[in-house]
């Protein structure tokens, strides 16, 4: 955590508590509250500004540099890439007038959907259902609804839904990155792999460094993938499960580690034929090498002394 004067954006201000978190896989997280007074309209109007405003994208990249200077060399590799991906809570800590949290939600869905789309200004009746639908409540007096790049959360304490939330977006932009990763490792293997030879058949080992960098490439995307779907086990917490899997499903992490996986066994194709490439290119210079041998032990037989 640490301390800042607080960044303005439109009428309001951040709080002064900043919260960092680094994650082993090489993932970064910036957290900033926005305090707002008022009802949803006022919730509407900082949703809004947020969306306008670069204040805390800027911020937040700058204030991850400088950590990962302080760090030093306990981070391998250290460099902050320009592959972002925010999310915004929208959080009411207490329910407004009587009924339950499900009911003021329902009451109020247009609204609430306006704040979780601002960009999209007025919405069908279709979209409003698919804002609001992806909801889940512990009891009468809470309620979560997670969209793509935003959630309303009706809850007197938050913050443990909140961290599954936050680990959920984190996730997603590691799982991006990663697909990303691999789909410019797939164009450089398949350069590899349709590269012409030319003078490089003559060199049994000239394919080692392309074989070895074929290899690194899918080991770490392997590891990576590894790590960031295993990072977080929740015990005991049937209902953070369930916010954690509903987030899952709303960002479509399934579908995004399925094509990871067909990507890293394409890759892996790839490498068998480079592999069996390799081989077979042995295996014809040793046959060269053996029939210019055979054909100098013949041509020494007819030389003037060759055979002495």
């Amino acid at each position: 955590s640490q301390e800042r004067a607080p960044l303005v954006i439109d009428r309001w201000a951040t709080a002064p508590q900043i919260d960092l978190v680094l994650y082993d896989f090489g993932a970064a997280t910036v957290t900033y509250q926005l305090p707002v007074d008022g009802g949803l309209e006022a919730l509407l109007e900082a949703s809004i500004a947020l969306r306008r405003s670069e204040v805390l994208r800027l911020d937040a990249h700058a204030r991850v540099e400088a950590l990962l200077t302080s760090v030093g060399a306990a981070v391998q590799r250290p460099r902050v890439a320009d592959f972002t991906e925010d999310y915004t809570l929208i959080g009411m800590r207490q329910l407004p007038g009587g009924g339950t949290a499900t009911a003021f939600c329902e009451a109020q869905a247009g609204l609430i959907a306006r704040i979780l789309r601002p960009d999209a200004g007025g919405l069908s009746a279709e979209e409003v259902a698919n804002a609001t639908e992806v909801r889940i409540s512990f009891g009468p007096d809470d309620v979560t609804i997670i969209d793509w790049d935003a959630a309303f959360v009706l809850d007197p304490d938050p913050e443990d839904v909140r961290a599954v939330l936050e680990f959920a977006n984190v996730q997603l932009l590691e799982m991006r990155w990663l697909d990303l990763q691999l789909d410019r490792a797939m164009e450089r293997s398949y350069h590899l792999l349709g590269r012409p030879q030319g003078l490089r058949l003559l060199l049994p080992s000239s394919a080692s460094a392309d074989l070895h960098q074929v290899a690194e490439l899918q080991l770490e995307s392997a590891v990576m993938l590894e790590r960031v779907s295993n990072a977080l086990k929740v015990f005991g917490e049937e209902y953070l499960t369930r916010i954690s899997r509903l987030a899952a499903s709303r960002f479509q992490l399934g579908e995004l580690d399925g094509s990871i996986t067909r990507k890293l066994g394409t890759i892996e194709s790839i490498y068998q034929k480079l592999t069996q490439f390799e081989t077979g290119r042995r295996m014809e210079v040793l046959e060269i090498v053996i029939v210019i041998l055979i054909a100098l032990s013949i041509v020494l037989t007819f030389v003037p002394g060759g055979g002495h």
